[in-house]
């Protein structure tokens, strides 16, 4: 039988989703963001929450500081969920709305230009990232042990009775599905399969939904990735690798961020390595640092000291200054880190008898 939250032990989580859900039953109209260049827990999240306030008969309008990711254009039953960036019907349902709900992350860095559309509505944030400075004001609900934005957002229907239509199951198990990537990251655990397995019940389908994030890449995405793997660099006796992404080939194929996904996994698989790092050049000329680790490196550390943030085995910063430089003074942090903290094992295998 599975398992409802009428059967587990009420949690400060658990008290703080019933506010959640007395303050989205009194909103007629929500809008729904989330982090600059979502990734496939946000935007599934997104679309989740969305989809279930609509059946529920409530307007809900996804805003993002930046443009909904191509990769999961799939999960929306409507394009015109996502209203168009800085147009009349933005400003608009922003300025009418009755609450903003932000997903997989609390800090108003990251929800860019969106921080002064909701800025005078009441806000409720989720979010599984560990907090820092610079807060979102409102009602928060931060759960640093669940996998994913997408676990929180499916206890939160749980604890509602549904509805549960199939755009809300596809789009959490995509949610839970990258931000483990594909169940095989150290956030991996059982409530992770719980949750997933509820939502294969609820409709979800599980070869499909890898096939659509993972197997429609375009040919321009494994150009890119040709020209980055001649960057691969293995460092400090084979414990921290790097790749780079060159800006001249980036522009040559017009790939997009959509493209990058699992770059920074390459460098990772490498044996022996404990810290994976992919550094980009952005658009207005900073370098986008990705870091993944293996335990027991925290490089949520590395990322917080350069303003950026994330989890202990994956986080990112977006850092200022020429590449070159900018390789030298992250690598400097991560040569430090991984000589405080490398020393125990990074996998244990156990094996029955």
């Amino acid at each position: 039988m599975t398992e409802t939250h009428e059967d587990r032990a009420p949690t400060e989580c658990g008290r703080r989703f019933d506010e959640v859900l007395e303050r989205l039953g009194r909103a007629s109209s929500v809008v729904i963001t989330t982090h600059a260049n979502a990734d496939g827990d946000g935007a599934g999240s997104e679309v989740a929450l969305a989809a279930f306030l609509r059946e529920r008969g409530a307007e809900a309008w996804i805003v993002n500081p930046t443009p909904f990711p191509a990769t999961f254009d799939f999960l929306l039953p409507e394009r015109e969920w996502v209203l168009p960036p800085r147009s009349a019907r933005e400003a608009r349902y922003c300025g009418e709305a009755d609450l903003a709900v932000v997903l997989d992350t609390a800090q108003f860095p990251r929800i860019g230009r969106v921080k002064s559309l909701i800025r005078h509505l009441p806000k409720v944030v989720i979010d599984h990232h560990p907090p820092s400075d610079r807060p979102i004001d409102g009602l928060v609900v931060c759960d640093t042990s669940a996998c994913a934005t997408g676990a929180l957002v499916f206890e939160l229907i749980d604890r509602a009775g549904g509805p549960w239509p199939e755009a809300v199951a596809r789009a959490l198990y995509v949610a839970v599905m990258t931000d483990t990537g594909g169940f095989r990251f150290s956030n991996t655990d059982r409530d992770c399969f719980r949750v997933a397995a509820r939502l294969v019940e609820l409709g979800a389908v599980p070869e499909a939904l890898f096939r659509a994030v993972y197997g429609r890449f375009r040919v321009r995405r494994f150009e890119l990735l040709r020209e980055a793997l001649a960057t691969l660099t293995v460092h400090a006796g084979g414990r921290i690798a790097w790749m780079t992404v060159p800006k001249d080939a980036y522009d040559r194929v017009a790939a997009t961020v959509d493209d990058l996904e699992g770059f920074v996994d390459v460098p990772r698989d490498i044996e022996g390595v404990q810290v994976a790092m992919l550094f980009r050049t952005t658009a207005d000329g900073r370098i986008k640092v990705s870091l993944r680790s293996v335990p027991p490196i925290d490089v949520g550390r590395v990322a917080t000291g350069f303003g950026g943030g994330g989890h202990a085995r994956a986080a990112a910063a977006v850092v200022t200054g020429p590449l070159g430089d900018v390789i030298a003074r992250v690598l400097g942090r991560v040569e430090r880190l991984v000589d405080e903290q490398g020393a125990a094992p990074s996998v244990s295998i156990l094996r029955s008898r």
